[in-house]
């Protein structure tokens, strides 16, 4: 018996850095939107332990990869003793501030549950996403959500009636940042270190707005700071696709995608020759309605 589920990825229409905490995370609170894009995972019972294979050969499959430990520690939680092979079929790109990696440990706590009969209630699978990282709880879900603490907190919003009908233009130029090295390039930057805490409410508030660009006025990344000064180029993308009817832009998450929201879908589509013939064919680039 196998099962297949699709891992989607996201974006962050806020990520506002509250601050450094004790234990060494930052408070935070973020609007993510989920992103119709997606990797595949293939589950089946097998052997003994966690078997898993990829189809990107530079992503470790060993116990590094959150994939593996989200199976390790469901099997563990289960009571399970028998063993699953997984294969994971990449396309979100990696160290890309679309949570591919996180999506992928998400689903294969839910794949998992669904193949084994639903073993785990929905509170401890929701405690086993938080233990993997971040931005794994936002994955349980499928539609956009507001995080608070570290990101682990998730409460579900509904669908933001500004972006029905608008097109989402995504780029990652072939290069990641690590997260860890944005959060510690942060204390360069004290504004974006420490954020005016109430921006995700205020922007929650102004996507029911019928105008695009009041809703998207309060874009925002406090990792934005050290990731553009670091890679100019973003910032380049970012004042290119507005020229060319873009409403808002920003990183996501750590980055290093660009991510553009356009009025429609011919608009976006459009952007895409041009933007070539400016910055190259390499790297990444996707266009999907929202």
């Amino acid at each position: 018996m196998s099962l297949t589920r699709h891992s989607p990825c996201k974006v962050n229409l806020l990520l506002n850095i509250l601050g450094r905490r004790p234990d060494g995370f930052h408070d935070l609170e973020t609007i993510f939107l989920p992103v119709p894009l997606h990797d595949t995972l293939i589950f089946e019972v097998a052997g003994e332990g966690v078997q898993l294979t990829c189809s990107h050969p530079e992503l470790p499959v060993d116990a590094t990869n959150l994939v593996h430990k989200a199976a390790v520690r469901f099997l563990e939680a289960a009571g399970i003793r028998s063993g699953v092979r997984i294969h994971l079929e990449k396309q979100i790109p990696m160290a890309a501030g679309l949570g591919g990696g996180s999506g992928n440990a998400a689903h294969t706590l839910l794949g998992l549950n669904d193949l084994f009969g639903n073993v785990l209630p929905a509170e401890i699978i929701d405690a086993l996403a938080a233990g993997l990282g971040s931005d794994v709880n936002f994955f349980l879900q499928d539609g956009p959500a507001l995080a608070v603490g570290r990101g682990e907190k998730v409460t579900p919003l509904p669908p933001f009636h500004a972006l029905k009908g608008r097109a989402l233009f995504l780029h990652h130029p072939g290069f990641g940042i690590s997260t860890a090295w944005a959060y510690q390039n942060l204390a360069r930057f004290p504004e974006a270190l420490n954020g005016r805490s109430g921006r995700a409410k205020e922007f929650v508030a102004a996507m029911e707005s019928e105008s695009l660009p009041i809703a998207l006025a309060g874009l925002y990344n406090s990792l934005e700071a050290p990731a553009l000064e670091k890679y100019p180029v973003l910032r380049m993308f970012q004042e290119f696709l507005k020229a060319r009817g873009a409403v808002g832009t920003l990183m996501s998450g750590s980055g290093s995608t660009t991510f553009a929201i356009f009025p429609d879908m011919g608009l976006a589509k459009a952007a895409i020759g041009p933007f070539e013939a400016e910055f190259g064919v390499a790297g990444w680039t996707e266009v999907v309605g929202l």
